[in-house]
């Protein structure tokens, strides 16, 4: 198994929980060297590790384009709730964003393993009756064309929150409590935020046999040493 100790990584979304979740893991990591982040406004995060990029128009990344180079890791941590939204809308800023982004990205960066935050339930065959599922497993299926090195989408269900971290949706403060009982009684449901960083770094220093992430898949990578 070939190992990739000097993960230079570009994570997007890093203003929203899972982002800064998955930000805060690389920070700490000792095989991440370096950390560029792209974002539409501040993090308010400094690090020696960390650059950061503010760029408003993630569906037209060719002026950063020279700026992207010498990376090998992304985490796309980038991504709206469907929540309210009609399908062309959603379509928009969940397939055509990701595409534009990680297109350009292949092009400067072939040697890339590009790890995308999907979600449970994501619908590969494109056929099903959920919207945001359908969409979801249509930008999987075109990001696994690209000429990437590798491409990792990782599906993630309930995610239990990082201590401290200042993104986290208020309502983890009236649910968390339930998580180590939802743990037992369904181990498959759901994982920490911890354990969904550690997972991607780990993708990324030794590979994984399967390209879908499910949850199991999740605290399996993360307890790798």
């Amino acid at each position: 198994m070939n190992e990739e100790k000097n993960i230079r990584v570009i994570i997007t979304g890093v203003t929203g929980m899972v982002g800064e979740g998955v930000l805060h893991e690389c920070l700490q990591h000792p095989d991440v060297t370096a950390v560029l982040v792209i974002n539409r406004k501040p993090c308010g995060i400094s690090h020696p590790k960390l650059k950061e990029i503010i760029h408003a128009d993630f569906f037209d990344v060719s002026p950063i384009a020279d700026q992207l180079k010498g990376y090998n890791a992304c985490y796309f941590c980038l991504g709206v709730s469907s929540i309210g939204m009609k399908e062309p809308e959603y379509y928009k800023l969940t397939y055509t964003l990701t595409l534009n982004f990680a297109t350009l990205l292949s092009q400067v960066n072939k040697d890339l393993a590009f790890c995308y935050i999907s979600g449970a339930a994501t619908d590969s065959t494109e056929k099903g009756r959920s919207m945001w599922a359908r969409v979801k497993g249509e930008t999987e299926n075109d990001l696994m064309k690209l000429p990437f090195k590798q491409v990792f989408a990782f599906r993630p269900g309930y995610i239990h929150p990082t201590k401290g971290l200042k993104n986290t949706h208020k309502f983890y403060n009236y649910i968390g409590w339930l998580y180590p009982i939802v743990k037992v009684i369904f181990p498959g449901m759901g994982s920490t935020m911890r354990e969904l960083g550690l997972a991607m770094i780990n993708c990324t220093k030794y590979g994984y046999e399967k390209k879908h992430i499910e949850v199991k898949d999740i605290i399996v990578l993360a307890k790798i040493v």
